[in-house]
């Protein structure tokens, strides 16, 4: 088949030049993004053209060169929202997601500094400005809504203006939720107060489990037992820690989630305080690593203490000490090497005794010795002590030997508000770490410290009770590791934490995650650790002090 030819020739249309291209006009268009620049440089182009300032098409094309090779202009951040758009993007915040707890810190850099959470997925990341880790993932992810952690305010990006909706309060209660006087008043006086998370569960503000990440339950049952400690609790709860340590604002924001009664779930995790101790503490207490609860304890309030200001000299200078130091009269003589002494630890009349005042925050208790051998029926039976009797070591009067010398204990007036008990179970020695299982028997109401209180008519008057009532109980468990499906046969420490709850009178036990009820007749057939009491307020009656 012949091919059809041309209308016109080829060569007639060499000297006939080619349409110019055609620009396009951004300046036609009212928007926002709009870069003033770019509209006078198009319109005095375009004048330029009316004006017949076009000699050839190569004109055109080297513009057209010069335009694609300018550099691009960051476009301008909005100040608020279009007009009937207020709630652009909201729809897009997935609250269950969200997680607060975990350290502060952005996803791509590590920086703690100016950091952002994405509302959308929960990852954190740093700065909202057009060349900050928030504003790639917003643009890459279509990811749009972000809360500034340090000041809750809600951002939409990459647009760059700040959302005022009141449907966002609760996410900013949840990141940082804050107490009015009242709120905290009522926390001990709300019988069956409950809550309900976000998926229906049902769970009681102040008794929510703590997240045992690999191995720090040894701080949860602290923390458990110190968030119940009235006076310390309402402290953080209430104050501004803005100017303080880091250990000190991040534990009250931890007591503050423990309380907090429209959470988003029904536990918290200690992440963020944790990371801090184990910076502060050089790595001696981590997630990773099992430790012992009461070690942790005197390290963790000392070191609240001196972030609250307090002074290592002047005694109650912060609300650690007001709340838990007491003092303690200790005398001590040394032994000597007599033939005759029938007894090494009576003390001599004749023999120096030197008497030295001592301040603590918590008492150790030393358990009797367990029992060698096996019964008459060949069964090992756990043996049983009251808490009374292992308390007379306080007593002023029961001498015990300590590094070459005898020494007695008696505890003196003011007394603190809470007494703290550490019962010694665990001694280690060169060959072989040993544990005492015997039960420490008590009542968790009206144990009298009167006997073991020098007598100060000042103070309190002679031969009446100075009760005090159990708060919290921080018991021992030992349960055998197992290595994949084998049993290995060693044994591990597990702790859990008995509280009451002031409310209802009832007691509540926290073992990680899991949270139950517990009758308070079955406190003490655990191995109690440690024991914190408050002491009864009685009103004053014209004779000494309450």
């Amino acid at each position: 088949m012949s091919k059809r030819q041309a209308s016109e020739a080829l060569d007639e249309l060499l000297d006939i030049a080619s349409p110019s291209s055609k620009r396009s006009r951004m300046g036609d268009f009212d928007s926002p993004l709009a870069n003033s620049h770019d509209e006078a440089q198009s319109l005095e182009q375009d004048g330029e053209r009316r004006n017949g300032d076009a000699e050839d098409a190569n004109s055109d094309e080297f513009d057209d060169e010069e335009d694609d090779a300018s550099p691009m202009v960051a476009p301008q951040r909005q100040k608020g929202p279009a007009d009937g758009y207020d709630d652009l993007y909201l729809d897009t915040i997935d609250r269950n997601v969200l997680d607060f707890d975990f350290e502060k810190l952005c996803s791509v850099s590590l920086s703690n500094i100016n950091v952002y959470a994405c509302l959308v997925c929960g990852k954190y990341f740093q700065g909202r400005g057009v060349k900050s880790h928030a504003y790639f993932h917003s643009l890459d992810e279509d990811h749009h809504v972000f809360i500034n952690l340090e000041t809750q305010k809600v951002y939409v990006l990459p647009d760059g203006y700040e959302v005022k909706s009141k449907s966002l309060d609760d996410i900013k209660y949840v990141s940082d939720p804050r107490y009015t006087k009242n709120e905290v008043i009522q926390l001990d006086r709300r019988a069956n107060h409950v809550s309900w998370t976000l998926d229906g569960k049902q769970y009681t503000p102040g008794f929510v489990g703590i997240n045992n990440i690999k191995e720090n339950d040894y701080l949860n049952v602290v923390v458990q037992a110190l968030s119940h400690v009235s006076p310390l609790r309402n402290y953080l709860l209430l104050e501004d820690f803005s100017k303080k340590s880091e250990i000190v604002k991040r534990c009250s924001i931890l007591f503050r989630k423990i309380w907090n009664p429209r959470a988003f779930k029904s536990h918290v995790s200690p992440h963020e305080l944790l990371q801090e101790i184990a910076l502060l503490s050089n790595k001696r207490f981590t997630l990773t690593n099992q430790s012992d609860p009461v070690e942790f304890l005197s390290w963790f309030l000392n070191n609240l203490h001196l972030g609250l200001g307090g002074s290592k000299t002047k005694p109650g200078s912060s609300m650690i000490q007001r709340t838990f130091q007491g003092k303690l009269k200790v005398e001590s003589q040394a032994i000597t090497a007599r033939a005759d002494a029938g007894d090494r630890l009576r003390f001599e009349e004749a023999g120096e005794v030197k008497v030295d005042i001592v301040r603590f925050l918590f008492l150790t208790l030393d358990l009797p010795s367990a029992p060698l051998f096996q019964d008459e029926l060949e069964k090992n039976i756990i043996p049983q002590v009251p808490l009374s009797t292992i308390l007379s070591k306080y007593d002023g009067k029961r001498a015990q030997e300590h590094h070459a010398q005898r020494k007695r204990y008696r505890l003196l007036h003011p007394l603190p508000p809470y007494l703290m008990f550490h019962v010694k179970r665990f001694s280690q020695n060169k060959f072989v770490a040993e544990r005492n299982p015997t039960i420490v028997t008590f009542d968790a109401r009206n144990l009298d410290i009167s006997p073991y209180v020098e007598p100060n008519p000042n103070e309190w008057p002679v031969g009446e009770p100075i009760w005090y009532d159990l708060v919290a109980n921080v018991v021992h468990e030992s349960v055998r590791k197992k290595e994949d499906v084998a049993d290995s046969g060693e044994e591990k420490k597990t702790w859990k934490a008995q509280i009451k709850d002031k409310a209802t009178g009832e007691w509540v036990v926290c073992q990680d995650l899991f949270v139950d009820k517990v009758q308070s007749e079955l406190l003490y057939l655990g191995e109690t650790y440690l024991q914190i009491w408050e002491r009864r307020k009685v009103p004053a009656k014209g004779k000494g002090k309450a």
